[in-house]
């Protein structure tokens, strides 16, 4: 309840330090940002605890606060975009404007180039702090690619135009790793006969592979498992 602007709640719990806390959930409700060192507790009964538990009497507390001390709410400046280069497509624009959206919400700081082709729109992140858009095995990177293209694509236009975004090279470095993984695992499996399953990989990652060792003789791909542990098997040709 509200006293002359002041907010305070009575709660009740089997200690007074869950009687506190369940007093500060309620104030939470009714002032959202509650600053909670400016919290004040009268203890209204410190509860008992009867023979073997039985006859229980609750803590009781009554939670105050004033939101006249509280501080200001400060209004964050605007972030300022760089602007777009003279000559950018819509569709190029919106892929900058998301991936500006998606580094800041990420917290990463980088640069965002995009180049547009008939084929393809690809955008470029670099920056100290592009680890974190990446992810372990390029999922991030993988999820942002997808979400920008599904936008890109309802926002319409060409559905042949491809959306790749790519963050300080990792892309070309992972493909030239699996070209060599896959190249081995052919190796090994022409050599012993026995089929050889590969480490779970994205769907990206796992259709690298199997366009790179397609045209392989002796050798077919296909992948089994269930996301996210979905791995691909090179194994034998069988004989038509």
């Amino acid at each position: 309840m509200s006293l002359d602007g002041l907010l305070e709640v009575e709660a009740e719990g089997e200690t007074v330090g869950e009687a506190k806390w369940l007093g500060l959930r309620e104030l939470e409700k009714l002032y959202p940002g509650l600053p909670r060192d400016l919290v004040t507790f009268e203890v209204v009964s410190e509860g008992e605890r009867g023979l073997l538990g039985v006859g229980t009497t609750p803590a009781r507390v009554l939670a105050r606060f004033d939101p006249s001390t509280a501080p200001p709410v400060e209004t964050p400046a605007p972030r300022e975009r760089p602007p777009a280069p003279e000559g950018e497509s819509d569709r190029a624009g919106l892929v900058r404007e998301l991936l500006d959206e998606i580094s800041y919400a990420l917290g990463a700081s980088c640069r965002i180039d995009v180049d547009e082709t008939a084929d393809a729109i690809s955008a470029r992140l670099t920056g100290p702090d592009v680890a974190v858009l990446i992810g372990k095995r390029g999922k991030t990177i993988d999820s942002i690619q997808y979400l920008v293209g599904a936008a890109v694509a309802s926002a319409g236009g060409d559905p042949l135009q491809r959306v790749v975004v790519d963050a300080a090279g990792y892309r070309n470095r992972r493909e030239s790793r699996l070209f060599q993984l896959a190249d081995r695992s052919a190796s090994q499996v022409l050599q012993s006969g026995a089929m050889v399953n590969l480490e779970p990989m994205s769907s990206t990652e796992r259709k690298i592979v199997h366009m790179h060792l397609k045209d392989t003789a002796g050798v077919e791909t296909h992948s089994e498992g269930d996301e996210p542990n979905r791995y691909v098997v090179v194994a034998p040709a069988v004989d038509d």
